[in-house]
Parts: C-alpha cells; structure tokens; sequence
C-alpha cells in the first residue's frame, strides 16, 4: 500500500502570506522579554500553552512556547516564538537565533522595519534583523 503525505505547501503559503518576520538574538528568558516588549511597544503578549509547539526527536520531547498578541478590533496579531529547548533548535537553519517575531498585519513590512529599528534601542537584546520567509527550510515548523 502507497504511503499518503501531507501536502501543507498551501496552507503554508496562506499562513505566512501577509507576514514580516524578526529574528532576535538575547539571552533573556522568555518571560521577561515578553514583559520588556510588552512594556516597550505598549502591548500584551500572552502565553498560548495550547499553542506550543512540541518536536519529538528520537526519545525526548522538546517543547517550544508561542506567545500572541492580537491587535485590537482586527485580525491582526504578533505572534513570538522561542526559538530553542535547551541547545535544540525549532528551526534548524536559524541556530544562533532565540526568538522569532512573526508580524501579521495590514502592512507587516513597514511594521517589521520599525520593530525591528526599535528592538536595537532594548539593551538586553543583542540582535534583531528581518528574515524572508523563503530563507527558512522548516518553515512549516512555526505553524500554529
């Protein structure tokens, strides 16, 4: 009998279609820069634990924590993702990072670049630069 695949090209190219992303390199944790961005850019990210996103490789579980903001009266929203479990990374193509910050909005590339220019001014956080969606292979790791 043949083995069907999932074919998730599609809901992939919807998922990311009106989106901006941020690498951010820090060593915070995540909770306090949930809490420094949410104090920074006036916003509330939150926790979604139903949200997270669990990888298993060989016999251990790694767990990944989502974090959500949604922009008042829109379906728009943040959405921030720890990017390791320990030295096991969500996606592998983007090791030196911790966070990605995923902008969906109505105009998420202008939103991007001044996120991204306002990450750069929080001392504790060392890097923020803007990724393409088509640089990361594992794209479909960050689908919720």
């Amino acid at each position: 009998m043949a083995k069907l695949k999932l074919d998730i090209s599609a809901m992939q190219e919807d998922f990311f279609e009106d989106a901006a992303m941020i690498g951010i390199v820090t060593a915070m944790p995540a909770y306090h820069l949930c809490w420094l961005l949410n104090k920074h850019f006036d916003i509330e990210f939150v926790r979604k634990p139903e949200q997270d996103i669990s990888l298993q490789k060989s016999d251990t579980l790694y767990n990944f924590p989502i974090y959500q903001f949604d922009l008042p009266n829109s379906e728009q929203k943040y959405v921030l993702y720890k990017l390791k479990d320990g030295k096991e990374p969500l996606l592998p193509e983007t090791r030196l990072l911790d966070y990605l910050w995923l902008i969906q909005t109505a105009g998420p590339a202008a939103d991007a670049d001044f996120i991204a220019a306002e990450l750069k001014n929080i001392p504790d956080i060392q890097m923020a630069q803007k990724l393409a969606p088509d640089q990361l292979k594992s794209l479909s790791n960050l689908l919720v």
